[in-house]
């Protein structure tokens, strides 16, 4: 089937105000296995626009090759109210502007309003019970939606959030294409989908794969990935699958957005809906992996002791100790002798991302680093950044 696109109106937040979400569809709406993929949720994150671009090429050659055995969902870009936030030349894309906060954090739990709907409907056939759950998480979203009042505060994120979660919520693959500010490819996942999720993290030449059962940030992908599990062990005399497999997918940093890296992180994404079942064709042989899995806890996030200038000693990829430096911060009014401040390697591992401002403030993240240990200061609470 050729590729149909929509285009759905969110409700207005100003007067003479229309902001429009363009989703593109590969097979019929019923086919199945269905795949979900989204840009820029986070709006000044630009690398994947242009990905998703790229593949949309190359499932449209699919599609008119009669290759589409699945249905594809691409949203080109995910987030139309984030991409308006420019202010004096500055795009602030990942915080809502309005007060609604982080647009990747605080998205729906849906396990324990699906919990009481499904008392007494699931059986032991797994297969059923994907299909029971599938359709209550359907008609769950479908009935926010239908139930949302326009005059509510804050209703055009509100109904920009459903709307996302109405195409992504009965997938059984959803990929989320954000970026760091200076980083590695990466991808964030459950514990439940490793290593079954390791082709993706092979195509996509990942550096690390960082698994969090909950991150404590109510992130886009952890949306759709963690009611199975909740919901396993909600009712453990029934077998419920993790029938949907959803990940964050770092692509690099905020700088790395060129035709020649999209081209072959659009051909990745390709390969991996082909071995999925997507797409008819012949991937070629798995790329050997980059990486394995580590803890999310496991990842110091290396932040900011004092104000100034921020002069690094480790580059991307750099593998350091625990006690290196990683980098200092100067203080450009303090004699010379007295004026940087080094911020410290709390473990072992690979530096797989870095900040890309240079002036920073107190708490500011200044790298990351993927250990094998879980941290003590990691192990409570938010594993996420802001």
């Amino acid at each position: 089937m050729i590729r149909t696109t929509e285009r759905q109106v969110l409700l207005p937040s100003a007067t003479g105000t229309q902001r429009l979400l363009t989703l593109h569809r590969y097979g019929a709406p019923e086919t199945r296995p269905k795949a979900y993929l989204q840009a820029a949720l986070h709006a000044d994150e630009t690398p994947g626009l242009l990905v998703l671009h790229h593949l949309i090429r190359l499932l449209d050659a699919a599609a008119a090759r009669g290759e589409i055995t699945g249905q594809i969902v691409i949203l080109p870009y995910a987030n139309p109210i984030g991409l308006d936030q420019n202010v004096n030349g500055y795009h602030l894309g990942r915080q809502h502007l309005g007060g609604g906060g982080n647009f990747n954090r605080h998205w729906l739990d849906f396990s324990d309003p699906l919990a009481e709907t499904l008392a007494g409907r699931l059986g032991p056939d797994p297969e059923q019970n994907t299909e029971v759950i599938r359709g209550a998480l359907r008609a769950f979203v479908a009935g926010r939606r239908e139930a949302l009042p326009p005059d509510q505060l804050g209703a055009e994120l509100i109904d920009h959030r459903l709307r996302l979660a109405q195409e992504a919520v009965d997938s059984d693959l959803v990929l989320d294409l954000h970026c760091d500010l200076e980083a590695l490819m990466h991808v964030f996942l459950i514990p439940a989908h490793w290593p079954e999720a390791r082709d993706i993290a092979a195509e996509l030449g990942c550096r690390a794969a960082l698994l969090a059962a909950d991150s404590g940030g109510g992130s886009f992908d952890e949306a759709f990935s963690t009611p199975w599990t909740k919901l396993a062990a909600r009712f453990p005399e029934h077998p419920i699958p993790a029938a949907c497999l959803s990940a964050t997918v770092e692509l690099r940093g905020r700088g790395d957005v060129s035709d020649t890296l999209a081209e072959a992180d659009a051909a990745a994404l390709f390969r991996i809906l082909q071995r999925r079942g997507f797409v008819a064709g012949d991937p070629g042989p798995l790329p050997e992996p980059l990486c394995g899995a580590s803890d999310l806890d496991a990842v110091d996030v290396l932040r900011a002791p004092a104000p100034g200038v921020l002069a690094y000693k480790v580059a991307l990829g750099d593998e350091v100790k625990e006690g290196d430096v990683v980098a200092e911060v100067v203080d450009p009014s303090a004699d010379p002798e007295a004026a940087r401040t080094p911020v410290v390697a709390r473990t072992d591992g690979l530096v797989l991302s870095r900040h890309v401002q240079f002036y920073v403030t107190p708490g500011t993240s200044v790298a990351k680093v993927v250990g094998s240990k879980p941290l003590p200061h990691r192990s409570d609470g938010n594993l996420l950044e802001d």
